[in-house]
């Protein structure tokens, strides 16, 4: 068996031809992955929070904590280029844990609603009945592909925004549910900057991908996972926008207040995932004021009161 000597073994690793596990280097996607795996246990523990309220705070601060450490890690990668599994792994194996013990306390709740649900069976209650979940008293669900219209409260470029870029915008009607409103218009919607390709002589086509993952309603943060299906110019917006259910905000209300010849679709393309694309090699722009159509890629509770 052919011995490496150390300084040539050491030479290999830092050109990654002989890379142990604990050495291999982890990847934006890898990074990407510990992101949703984040929102999937932030979802989990909203799941818990309408049955056990003190643990569900207690695991969202450890969340909290780790989404924290998950900023740190996308940061480091991108300035260090490098990043051992050893550091991925610690951090995707607690975020497993949280979402773990948040699916085991709200098993744990539910036991002794399943024994209420088989005492109902017993006096005629039918399987529908036995396999719905209520809702929390007071609380209404947007469902999964509802679509939201919102403003830019700053603006977005490709030239000069990083990623890990946080930025805000405002709802423009009322989202009803149920005949409830879910969503009140001027609702704060938080996103970030998930990647950003500027443009460059070798590459024309600036590219950027927008996310969202909170909305604060009536100064209550929700969790949410959205993605933009459409951008609009701002400036072709009428002031006050009429109030509008569910419905009206999927089928596009923004069609009924876009007036003249301002207004239309800004020079980009949107793809899969939210990624916006300039069409004019140059820059991809989204000045204030930009309307963007924000698709809810999974169902949220609201608490209408």
């Amino acid at each position: 068996m052919t011995r490496i000597p150390g300084v040539a073994l050491a030479v290999l690793l830092g050109t990654g031809l002989a890379s142990p596990a604990w050495a291999q280097t982890v990847t934006q996607a890898d990074i990407q992955r510990l992101q949703d795996n984040a929102y999937l246990a932030e979802r989990d523990i909203t799941t818990l929070r309408s049955r056990d309220t003190a643990r569900a705070s207690q695991l969202q601060a450890e969340l909290d904590d780790l989404k924290d450490e998950v900023i740190y890690l996308k940061v480091k990668l991108r300035k260090d280029r490098t990043l051992t599994r050893t550091e991925f792994g610690d951090v995707r194996d607690r975020i497993e844990s949280v979402r773990s013990r948040a699916a085991s306390a709200t098993a744990s709740n539910d036991v002794g609603s399943s024994r209420g649900i088989s005492e109902s069976n017993r006096t005629g209650a039918t399987d529908d009945t036995r396999a719905a979940r209520p809702l929390p008293r007071g609380a209404v669900e947007v469902p999964s592909g509802t679509e939201l219209d919102a403003r830019l409260q700053t603006g977005l470029n490709s030239g000069t925004a990083q990623v890990e870029d946080r930025f805000e915008a405002t709802t423009l009607a009322d989202l009803s549910v149920d005949g409830r409103v879910a969503v009140p218009a001027g609702s704060v919607l938080r996103g970030v900057v998930s990647s950003v390709e500027p443009a460059t002589r070798t590459n024309r086509t600036a590219k950027m991908t927008v996310t969202f993952d909170q909305v604060t309603i009536n100064g209550r943060d929700y969790p949410i996972r959205g993605t933009v299906t459409q951008a609009l110019e701002g400036e072709g917006i009428k002031g006050d926008l009429p109030k509008a259910g569910a419905g009206a905000a999927i089928g596009g209300i923004l069609g009924a207040v876009l007036g003249g010849g301002k207004g239309a679709l800004l020079g980009v393309l949107i793809g899969g995932g939210g990624t916006i694309a300039a069409t004019e090699g140059k820059e991809l722009d989204l000045p204030q004021g930009t309307v963007l159509r924000v698709r809810l890629d999974s169902p949220v509770q609201i608490q209408t009161r």
